[in-house]
C-alpha cells in the first residue's frame, strides 16, 4: 500500500476519507495560501472533527518545516 500511495495516493484506493486528507495536506504544503473554507468543509464533510483538522495541518506543517530547515543546512537524506 505504502508503494501505492507514493506512486499516486489518489489511484490507491484508500477511500474518501484518507483521498481527501491528503488532497488537503498536498495542497497545504505546495500551495498553502491557496486554502479556503472549502477545504475545510471537504474535512468535515467526510467526518474529520475540527481537533483531527488541527492535528493533520500540525503534522503537515511540521514535515514541512523539517524539510526546509534540512534543506537549508545541505543535509542530505539517507538513501
Amino acid at each position: 500500500m505504502l508503494e501505492a500511495v507514493e506512486r499516486d495516493y489518489v489511484n490507491a484506493n484508500l477511500g474518501p476519507k484518507r483521498t481527501a486528507m491528503l488532497d488537503y495536506v498536498s495542497k497545504l504544503t505546495s500551495k498553502p495560501g491557496s486554502i479556503r473554507q472549502g477545504d475545510i468543509a471537504t474535512l468535515r464533510q467526510v467526518e474529520f472533527t475540527d481537533i483531527d483538522i488541527l492535528h493533520i495541518a500540525e503534522v503537515a506543517a511540521y514535515y514541512a518545516y523539517v524539510n526546509r530547515i534540512a534543506s537549508g543546512l545541505g543535509v542530505e537524506l539517507e538513501q
